[in-house]
C-alpha cells in the first residue's frame, strides 16, 4: 500500500469552541496525502464559517452543509463521499497528534490484511493533558472476543481499510444510536483482523457538552443491547432481558439479575479453551466495571453493595470505595463524608498526573 489517500470524515454539530483546533491538528499531519470531508450537520453556531475560512486556504478541505440529520446519517454520508483507500475518523472536539496518520499508514503497509486500526489516547481536561498508558488487555490481539464486551477503539482514533472491509459492512446502523461505533467495530472484528497502536496519537477532550456526556443514558442502554446480542449469539447469557431491563431501570431486582448474569458468564468462560479464555475473562471484567459504574451512578449505595456482594467482587474495586460503600450502607451518616473524600482524592490524582498542553498555534490569519 504505497502513499494511499486518506479520507478524513469530520462530522461537526455546534463545534465552534473546538473545531478549529481539531481541523488544524489534521492539516498539520506529517503525512500529507489526505482529504478532509467536513460535514456541518445543521449547526446553529459559527462552525460553518470556521470551516469555510479553512477551506479558503487549504483545498484539501471539502465541506458539506445541510439541515441536521444526526450523527449516524452524517457519518454514512461522509463515508459515501470518501475517495480514499483509508478512512480516518475525527471528532470535532479532539486533537490528532502530528504523526497519527503516518503511524497508521505504516501499520497498514506492514499488515495489509488489517481491516481497521486504533491508537492510544491522552485525555484533554481543559488546558491540561492526562497522559495515557498502554492497556495490557490489548496485547492478546483477540479483537473478535474483546469487541463482544466493549468499544475496542476510541472513535476518533480509528482508521478503516477499504481494501479489506466490504462496502456494505462499512456502514453505521441507526438502530444503535449513540453506540454506533461499538456496533460497527464488533461487526468488522468478527470477520477481519484489527490492530492497536499503543502510543497515544490522539488527545480526547473531556467536557460537559460532548456527545458522551449529553447522551450517557441512551449510550449505556444501546451498549447493553449490543452486549446482550453478542452474549446471546455465543450462548453466554441465560437471561438476555436482564441487560435490557437494568438499562431501563436500576432496581434491586435488575441489579440481582445482572449480577447473576456476570456469574453465569464467568462459569461459561471458565469452560473455554486457552488462550481464548483469558481474552473472554478480560472482556467480562471490563463489562463488570461498566455495570458497576452504571449502578454506582444511581447514588444508592445499597444497590452497589448488593451488586458487589452477589458477584463476590469487592476485591476488584479501590479500598476507599469499599470503605465508602460499606459506611454508606451500615452507617448512612458517614455517606456524604466518604463520598466527598473520594471525589476530592480523585480530583487531586487527576491534577497531579496532568502536564501542560502543548497547543499548536493557529494558522496565519485564522486565529
Amino acid at each position: 500500500m504505497s502513499v494511499p489517500l486518506i479520507s478524513v470524515v469530520l462530522p461537526v454539530y455546534n463545534g465552534e469552541p473546538y473545531v478549529a483546533a481539531a481541523l488544524e491538528s489534521i492539516l498539520r499531519q506529517d503525512y500529507g496525502r489526505f482529504e478532509v470531508i467536513a460535514l456541518d450537520d445543521g449547526s446553529t453556531d459559527r462552525s460553518l464559517s470556521i470551516l469555510q475560512r479553512y477551506r479558503k486556504v487549504d483545498d484539501r478541505v471539502r465541506i458539506v452543509s445541510r439541515e441536521n440529520r444526526g450523527l449516524v446519517a452524517t457519518l454514512n454520508e461522509g463515508i459515501a463521499l470518501a475517495r480514499g483507500d483509508l478512512i480516518a475518523r475525527m471528532d470535532a472536539d479532539d486533537i490528532s497528534y502530528p504523526s497519527r496518520f503516518s503511524r497508521q499508514v505504516a501499520l497498514f503497509a506492514q499488515q495489509p490484511e488489517l481491516a481497521m486500526s486504533g491508537t492510544g489516547i491522552d485525555q484533554l481536561l481543559g488546558n491540561r493533558v492526562v497522559r495515557g498508558k498502554p492497556n495490557p488487555i490489548y496485547q492478546s490481539g483477540d479483537w473478535h472476543i474483546l469487541s463482544l464486551f466493549f468499544t475496542i477503539f476510541l472513535h476518533s482514533t480509528v482508521m478503516f481499510n477499504r481494501r479489506v472491509v466490504p462496502e456494505d459492512m462499512l456502514v453505521y446502523d441507526a438502530g444503535y444510536v449513540h453506540a454506533e461505533d461499538f456496533d460497527l467495530f464488533r461487526r468488522i472484528a468478527r470477520e477481519f483482523p484489527a490492530a492497536m497502536i499503543d502510543d497515544s496519537l490522539v488527545a480526547y477532550r473531556i467536557h460537559s457538552d460532548s456527545v458522551t456526556s449529553r447522551h450517557k443514558h441512551q449510550m449505556r442502554r444501546t451498549h447493553l443491547k449490543i452486549v446482550a446480542e453478542n452474549l446471546e449469539r455465543q450462548s453466554l447469557n441465560d437471561d438476555p432481558d436482564a441487560l435490557h431491563d437494568i438499562g431501563a431501570d436500576v432496581t434491586l431486582d435488575t441489579v440481582r439479575r445482572v449480577a447473576d448474569c456476570i456469574l453465569t458468564l464467568e462459569r461459561k468462560i471458565a469452560k473455554q479453551a486457552a488462550p481464548a479464555s483469558s481474552s473472554y475473562a478480560d472482556g467480562a471484567l471490563c463489562f463488570f466495571y461498566f455495570l458497576y459504574q452504571l449502578i454506582a451512578d444511581e447514588q444508592r449505595p445499597e444497590l452497589t453493595h448488593e451488586f458487589l456482594t452477589r458477584t463476590g467482587k469487592w476485591q476488584v474495586i479501590r479500598r476507599r470505595e469499599r470503605y465508602g460503600l460499606r459506611s454508606a450502607v451500615h452507617a448512612p451518616w458517614l455517606c456524604r463524608f466518604s463520598d466527598g473524600a473520594t471525589r476530592r482524592a480523585d480530583a487531586l490524582a487527576r491534577y497531579c498526573q496532568s502536564v501542560p498542553v502543548k497547543m499548536v498555534p493557529p494558522l496565519q490569519g485564522l486565529a
